[in-house]
């Protein structure tokens, strides 16, 4: 088949979405499809995107051609198959698109584009991987973008229920999965240091604010207590002192420094598609503390797997956070049954998954 996946911003740091449409990219390449992966700027949704015409847009599509063949970009922080193509454009409009058999919205703000693609760009597909509701889009935007004439692919079954809700005429959950073989327990559960790990972002509803809140109370009982905090952004100058800080750090120092050399993983958003950094940090060991915020709960379960408290509570969250450092034969025994659990997903499962979602509507579209 030949795939093409729309996608949104330009890839020069770290992004949660696209590392899914990557992992996707290349396993489907892996098993012989023709992959390619269009990055450009959207608009916002809620009005048509206009349509480039005249000479501004034969000079603008050639200008972006000529790049992507002389600079031929790459991805730096995430491995790509070499069989995967590239291209970089200024809109999504229909004339950047290769004619295909599926053509997919992969990132929010894609599908206003996609939806408008002629039927020789391929079947039209939606991959949601969030609600954004809650980072302050309208409902009437969202339910717009579900609702489009495509076939949607969930990453949740929070973001599933959502969608039926909705109303959505055609959804398949498909969970992410966890890459195994990178993220993995390396270091003896009992043997980790006072450290708890938390992503770090500046999008209020990713609660960092929250977080930090909830490690000042915890240092109340227990001063050595060390709080390492790592994201994609710069370290804030607000960032208080006793705060260890990385920046953008390596895949293979986040696997085997940072999450297998912490005892717990703090997750304090208030709102996730499916909340990929939780899940890799339980598969290397660390047991989580978190809120409930939709989409981590495909395998993070109450007193068995993690302990929830409700988002914006940061007061909550520091007493799941103490009973955990209170209690280490608790830690261990939350640590061990994230680890049986995670397992459980894999891109290779949903791989299979999103191939056969996608033959089986080519087939269903057939007349």
């Amino acid at each position: 088949m030949r795939i093409t996946f729309v996608a949104t911003p330009y890839p020069w740091r770290p992004v949660g979405a696209l590392r899914v449409v990557y992992e996707y990219g290349n396993r489907l390449a892996a098993c012989g499809h023709e992959v390619t992966i269009v990055h450009g700027n959207c608009r916002e949704l809620g009005s048509p995107p206009p349509r480039p015409n005249g000479l501004a847009r034969r000079l603008r599509s050639a200008a972006y051609a000529w790049r992507d063949r002389l600079m031929k970009p790459s991805i730096r922080w995430h491995v790509l198959d070499s069989r995967i193509r590239l291209a970089y454009v200024n809109e999504p409009f229909p004339g950047t698109i290769p004619d295909g058999d599926a053509v997919i919205a992969s990132v929010w703000g894609t599908v206003g584009y996609v939806r408008q693609y002629p039927k020789e760009k391929g079947e039209k597909f939606q991959l949601i991987q969030g609600y954004p509701v809650d980072y302050g889009y309208s409902q009437d935007i969202v339910r717009d973008a579900w609702t489009a004439p495509v076939h949607n692919i969930l990453v949740s079954k929070w973001l599933y229920a959502l969608a039926e809700q909705m109303g959505c005429p055609d959804n398949r959950y498909i969970p992410n999965g966890i890459d195994s073989k990178k993220y993995r327990l390396i270091r003896p559960l009992v043997e980790r240091p006072l450290r708890v790990v938390m992503l770090f972002h500046t999008v209020e509803c990713k609660g960092s604010a929250d977080g930090i809140r909830a490690l000042e109370i915890a240092r109340q009982k227990y001063p050595r207590l060390k709080a390492v905090l790592f994201s994609a952004q710069a370290r804030p100058a607000d960032l208080p002192p006793w705060v260890e800080f990385h920046f953008d750090p390596p895949q293979d120092y986040l696997v085997e420094q940072i999450y297998n050399g912490s005892r717990i993983f703090l997750c304090p958003s208030w709102s996730e598609g499916f909340a990929l950094p939780p899940a890799e940090a339980m598969a290397c060991g660390c047991a989580l503390v978190s809120t409930d915020c939709g989409g981590n709960l495909d395998y993070a379960e109450h007193e068995e797997t993690a302990l929830l408290s409700p988002p914006r509570n940061p007061e909550m969250l520091a007493a799941n956070l103490l009973r955990i450092l209170d209690d280490d034969a608790f830690r261990v025994g939350i640590a061990q049954a994230g680890v049986k659990r995670i397992g459980q997903f894999s891109w290779g499962k949903s791989a299979t998954a999103f191939e056969k979602a996608i033959q089986e509507s080519l087939r269903q579209s057939q007349p």
